[in-house]
């Protein structure tokens, strides 16, 4: 499978979750600090935004977190249909699919576990996807802060990368920590967990 062809297929299993939801889910939180499951999914349409109004904002918001916060704040008088809508319109690769697809690949399957985990609702990601997440984590999380000289070793599928202290645990909770994503210390093992848990602060 291609890599545009990923990131379609990983967003439109996104899609299809969101359907069953209830409505106290789309108001949990999630892994993303101070975002709602409904926020993530909102988030989660960034093809669905022209690019004009994409750009527009961006001049304005001056930092990615900003901006992201502008569009999520954008989608939160949406309904829970509107805002199903709004992520399915954004399902095929648009501008930024077309010039990312792998990064937003694996910002999609971050996502769907930061709203996946909270609730309960775990997912055994299809073999291939994992493997071509972690082989290309998103750079939009800034991963080498939290990989560096670091070697990180998956315990369920034949993957390593780096040299250094080992990090050990299943892929999936890998993605997630190369993201920068707290929650999933207590899963991993290995010499290199004290430093890696230092820079997730």
């Amino acid at each position: 499978m291609k890599p545009k062809e990923m990131l379609a297929t990983e967003r439109a299993s996104l899609a299809e979750f969101l359907y069953t939801l209830s409505d106290e889910d789309w108001l949990a939180p999630s892994l993303c600090e101070g975002w709602r499951v409904r926020d993530v999914a909102a988030h989660m349409a960034l093809d669905a935004i022209p690019l004009g109004v994409y750009l527009g904002a961006a001049a304005r918001a001056r930092s990615i977190d900003k901006l992201n916060n502008h569009f999520v704040h954008e989608a939160s008088e949406m309904s829970i249909p509107d805002l199903l809508h709004h992520v399915e319109s954004g399902i095929r690769p648009g501008p930024w699919g077309h010039l990312m697809p792998s990064a937003l690949h694996t910002d999609a399957m971050v996502h769907q576990q930061d709203i996946r985990r909270p609730l309960g609702r775990p997912r055994l990601i299809p073999e291939d996807r994992l493997y071509y997440a972690l082989a290309h984590p998103d750079f939009g999380a800034n991963p080498r802060r939290y990989t560096k000289g670091l070697r990180f070793v998956a315990t369920d599928v034949d993957w390593a990368r780096g040299s250094g202290p080992e990090v050990r645990g299943a892929g999936e909770a890998l993605v997630l920590a190369m993201a920068g994503r707290p929650a999933v210390l207590s899963e991993l093992e290995g010499d290199g967990v004290p430093t890696l848990a230092a820079r997730m602060g």
